[in-house]
């Protein structure tokens, strides 16, 4: 039974790929709504959980009457129907509705929704644009989407929780005081309306400042994380001490915020103690005087003093949960702003995949500008044939990443448009575009996996002779047999760490190389993809290389001139455009940017993008 409940929400049930609503209820609806029988079956357990507590304390006062007006040798048998069935429901119901509680809000709500709500933003936010994560902390990405999921999870359950303890208790303590004299309800209506009065007043305040505290919160976290993972660069410029500034400033700002949002918490605190000590004064007070004077019985007395305290414990419980439903609130606030945001590159309703015959890039009248208005990329035309190799050239900034980025879709183009076959990438799905791509990036990072996971990434399907053939071909089996993690994983189970820093450079790189090499795509890109390697390395591996692009498009990118002499053609970039094109001894005959770049490459110096 416990798993048939545990399964009540699957975290990884199929639903559309949508932009979450950008305003907080609907966001909040957004993912209840796909939960909403188990939070029906929770609100049903917790109105009868309440029915039965009040029952409980009705029957105590009720028990007091009885003792006082039974002879002790007729109690048992007189009353033996009633104390039986109040021990049902205290050592059988209770139990009952009390744990099925704690089993769908500990079992089947806590573990499910906020995975299900952590998985559905992980989904749509990796699809996110290249743009989206350059602007914002890896860390503080993901510390929103793990954070927003439990937040979101805990301010719903404590709302229905509250709400049935609220109107439950409120409604049936009045009827109960009703019943023994209607003047009992005098000093419960008039904390009542200033409970409700004192919540209106500070909960928007709390809530206010619990979300600047957990803006400031984070800020602090994106600043840590930041620092952790150029922890490199810190160590090398010998920074310790700026960097403890840095944080200590978002430190400091996030003790003052949070110092702020306590002064409203203690200030809703004291009022609704002092509140509490005037309505147990109050009730039992005019209980006492009331039976003084013969109007109700003792049960009475022992009946709305119970309920009181019980009143008094559940305020300041419900104080405290209404405060945390604010502070999650604050918190899912602060996800919404990574995580329901549109996506800027996204498939089109009727994308199709992309069907590579012969390999042509084609190139027409394109123009972006980063949203500038001017300047990277303007008017360019270039058509790459099947199977030719051309290499990009030009000074740093002419816009020849820019150009690469743009034909795998990273950013989408601001004027023109790019075919691949005579198919417009805009009209295609992203996935299959960059399927049919393979590159080896100048800066090469490794995911935090193991070498055959990284292997994996180029071809998930591939046998384990093919992994070794694709090593050999890239000159990585070398090292990769001697590799060994803090784990004592070793060779292709070794773990290469974060952006694969357990590496050298060169090993990265030909980890990249077979990883291309596997994936076999018909168009290739290099991006200075020998660059890390030292001369014997690259030497090594350039007859690898050279049959890796065989029969390929090659576009690459280099600032080692020497490196794309022998291409097909070179096409020559500044300031966006395209100034020449040619073979090596066409261009240096010409006379222009490029002889004059290659005149610096051999006077010792290349400009580098």
């Amino acid at each position: 039974m416990l798993r048939r409940l545990e399964r009540l929400i699957d975290p990884f049930r199929g639903m559309p790929d949508h932009e979450p609503p950008g305003q907080v209820w609907r966001f909040y609806a957004w993912y209840l709504r796909e939960v909403w029988g188990v939070f029906a079956l929770l609100l049903l357990v917790g109105l009868v959980g309440a029915l039965i507590e009040v029952a409980l304390f009705s029957f105590l006062g009720r028990l007091v009457d009885m003792a006082q007006t039974t002879p002790g040798a007729e109690f048992f048998s007189r009353h033996r129907n009633e104390l039986l069935w109040m021990a049902v429901v205290a050592l059988l119901l209770r139990p009952i509705f009390f744990g099925l509680h704690d089993v769908l809000v500990h079992q089947v709500i806590n573990p499910g929704l906020a995975n299900l709500i952590r998985w559905q933003n992980h989904r749509y936010v990796l699809k996110q644009s290249l743009s989206f994560f350059q602007n914002d902390f890896a860390g503080r990405i993901a510390q929103r989407i793990m954070q927003t999921g439990f937040s979101l999870r805990d301010s719903a359950v404590q709302a229905v929780d509250a709400i049935w303890h609220v109107v439950i208790y409120a409604i049936s303590s009045l009827v109960l005081f009703a019943q023994a004299d209607w003047r009992l309800m005098i000093p419960l209506l008039l904390w009542i309306a200033c409970y409700v009065a004192a919540l209106l007043h500070f909960v928007p305040r709390v809530k206010q400042r619990s979300v600047v505290a957990t803006e400031s919160r984070s800020r602090l976290m994106g600043r840590i994380v930041d620092g952790y993972t150029n922890i490199t660069t810190l160590k090398l410029f010998a920074h310790t001490r700026h960097e403890e500034d840095y944080a200590r400033d978002a430190m400091s700002e996030q003790t003052e915020k949070s110092r702020l949002a306590g002064r409203m918490i203690s200030g809703m605190d004291i009022t609704i103690t002092a509140m509490n000590g005037a309505l147990i004064a109050g009730t039992t007070g005019l209980a006492l005087w009331l039976w003084s004077e013969g109007h109700v019985t003792t049960g009475a007395i022992a009946l709305t003093t119970g309920l009181v305290i019980r009143i008094n414990n559940m305020s300041g419980w419900i104080m405290w949960v209404v405060n945390g439903i604010f502070e999650n609130v604050g918190q899912v606030q602060d996800g919404m702003k990574t995580i329901a945001v549109p996506r800027v590159v996204t498939d089109r309703a009727d994308a199709k995949p992309l069907r590579v015959t012969h390999g042509e890039v084609r190139f027409e009248r394109v123009g972006f500008h980063y949203g500038k208005g001017s300047g990277v990329i303007e008017g360019v035309d270039l058509t790459v044939r099947p199977g030719e190799k051309i290499g990009l050239v030009g000074p740093s900034g002419a816009g020849k990443s820019t150009l690469v980025n743009l034909l795998l879709r990273l950013y989408d183009v601001e004027r023109g448009r790019i075919l691949i076959d005579g198919q417009d990438i805009a009209a295609v799905t992203q996935e299959s575009l960059r399927a049919q791509i393979g590159m080896v990036t100048q800066d090469t990072s490794l995911l935090h996996r193991s070498i055959r996971e990284n292997l994996l990434y180029g071809k998930p399907s591939s046998t384990e002779a093919e992994l070794q053939q694709a090593l050999h071909r890239a000159r990585a089996d070398e090292f990769t047999p001697h590799l060994v993690d803090a784990h004592g994983n070793t060779g292709l189970e070794a773990q290469v760490g974060e952006r694969g820093v357990k590496l050298s450079g060169g090993q990265r790189q030909r980890i990249a190389i077979a990883r291309v090499l596997l994936k076999n795509a018909p168009i290739l890109i290099l991006d200075e993809a020998t660059s890390a390697l030292d001369s014997e390395v690259e030497a090594a591996i350039q007859e690898s290389l050279e049959t890796l692009m065989q029969g390929k498009t090659v576009i690459a990118i280099a600032h080692r001139l020497s490196t794309i002499a022998r291409m097909d053609r070179l096409v020559v970039l500044d300031n966006g455009h395209i100034v020449e094109s040619g073979t090596h001894a066409q261009l240096l005959a010409h006379g222009g940017l490029y002889a004059r770049l290659w005149a610096h490459q051999t006077g010792g110096f290349v400009g580098v993008d």
